[in-house]
This record gives C-alpha cells, structure tokens and sequence, in this order.
C-alpha cells in the first residue's frame, strides 16, 4: 500500500470520503434459521432465563461477568427490568426457534456511532445456547446487524484474558487477536487484563461467506455433527479472498 503523506511530509491514514455515522440498535428483532434475538423485556424473557440459567450444575459460566449469579428469580427480574431500559449496553435475548423459549441473553455495547465502532458483550449462555447452532447464529446476527443494517466498519470482543473459553470463541467466530490491555478493570474485587479482539468491514464479506455456509443445514450430519469446521470455513474464505 502506497504511503500517505500531507503536505508537511507526515504519514497520514487513508480517505474515507463518503463516511456517514453508523445507526443505533433499535427494537427490531433479528430472525436467523435457528434463532431470534429480540430486545430483552422482563415480561416476555426473565422467567424463561433464569429457568435456563438454572440448569447450570455450578455457577462456573458466571465468573467472569461483572453480575450474577442470582439466587432468586425475583434478584434476577430486578436485574432483567434494569437491562431491559438500557441503550448502551443494549440486550437482546437469544430465543431458540426449536423451542420459542428465551436461553441467553448477549448486548450491543460501547456504541460509538460517530467513528463506526460497536462491541459485542455480556455474552451469558444457558447450557442450553452452549456449544448449539443457534449460540453461533447469534453472534453473527449481531455481526450482520452492525455490519449490513447499520453501517459499523469495527466490531469489537473483548475479555479477561484468562478467560480461555471466551479466547478460543473469538478466534472461532473470525476476530482478530490485538492484544493486551494490562490492568484494564477492576471487578469482583480482582485485576482484569483484557483481551482485545475485532473485525472490520474489510473483512466482513469473507467471514459472512464463512457463516452462511456453517449455518446451513447440509453442513451438519443426521446426528448433529458438524462437518466442517467455522474456523477452517473462515481460513478458506480468508485465503480466497486474499488470492482474489
């Protein structure tokens, strides 16, 4: 790529002539194959949650959020109704289409509309979201949303960089690993470094391409099984695109 200089001879970064802000998260709901994401409403959503919630046989999917867990469905409703009137984070419930039931819930947050940057967080999966299609198919809703309805050119994931789990899902879903923010938070009482990871709108084509093709059906046997990979779809689209 050709260096760009001004007219005092300093490196400057590339035109974006014809950038217009990014639009905000509405109450639109988002619809795949698998599932839905609606914004999160005490009403329709709590109860159904904090029932997938609890069949959890330990609190290990907690620890490294900045809430939970809740002993009590009345604690988790009055933590629901506070999300529930938030604009940035903004919450969605992940709703399974096999069931019509609420199993998780993930936000839009860190909204910075000006600049085109959003981050995907608070990502609090029932066991019965995890290791699932419609798990995966929500965060690509999200990513779809940003990307092609509202117009972001980043989108970011951030975690505990011990959080090994959350890690290897960034790297699954196509981020880019930029490094590490030392001493970044406090919660819970202990030190967070954060692990930075993101996408840009460059990059979206490829890892939609990489999506699209996940999610259909003849990508999973009769049992279930997958037969490729995400990773090693979004590794092919990479290099493709990259050849092109």
């Amino acid at each position: 790529m050709q260096r760009r200089t001004n007219e005092f001879g300093q490196a400057i970064g590339t035109p974006v002539p014809d950038w217009h802000q990014a639009k905000l998260p509405d109450d639109t709901p988002l619809t795949g194959r698998y599932c839905r994401l609606e914004h999160v409403n005490v009403e329709r959503h709590a109860d159904e949650l904090y029932a997938a919630y609890c069949r959890a046989s330990d609190a290990r999917d907690w620890t490294y959020l900045n809430v939970g867990p809740f002993d009590s469905l009345d604690a988790y409703r009055a933590y629901v109704t506070r999300i529930a009137d938030l604009t940035d984070p903004f919450h969605y419930a992940v709703i399974d289409l096999a069931t019509g039931k609420a199993v998780g819930t993930l936000s839009l947050m860190r909204i910075d509309a000006p600049n085109g940057v959003i981050e995907v967080g608070s990502v609090t999966y029932s066991p019965l979201l995890q290791k699932t299609r419609a798990g995966t198919e929500a965060i690509f809703l999200l990513m779809w949303h940003a990307f092609d309805t509202l117009g972001y050119r980043r989108f970011e994931w951030k975690c505990d960089s011990l959080n090994a789990p959350s890690r290897a899902a960034a790297l699954r879903y196509g981020f880019t690993f930029e490094g590490i923010f030392r001493q970044a938070i406090v919660y819970r009482g202990r030190n967070r470094d954060t692990a930075w990871y993101s996408i840009i709108d460059s990059e979206w084509p490829a890892i939609r391409a990489a999506f699209n093709a996940w999610l259909e059906p003849a990508n999973f046997k009769a049992d279930g099984i997958q037969v490729r990979k995400l990773a090693d779809l979004v590794d092919a689209q990479r290099v493709r695109t990259d050849a092109g």
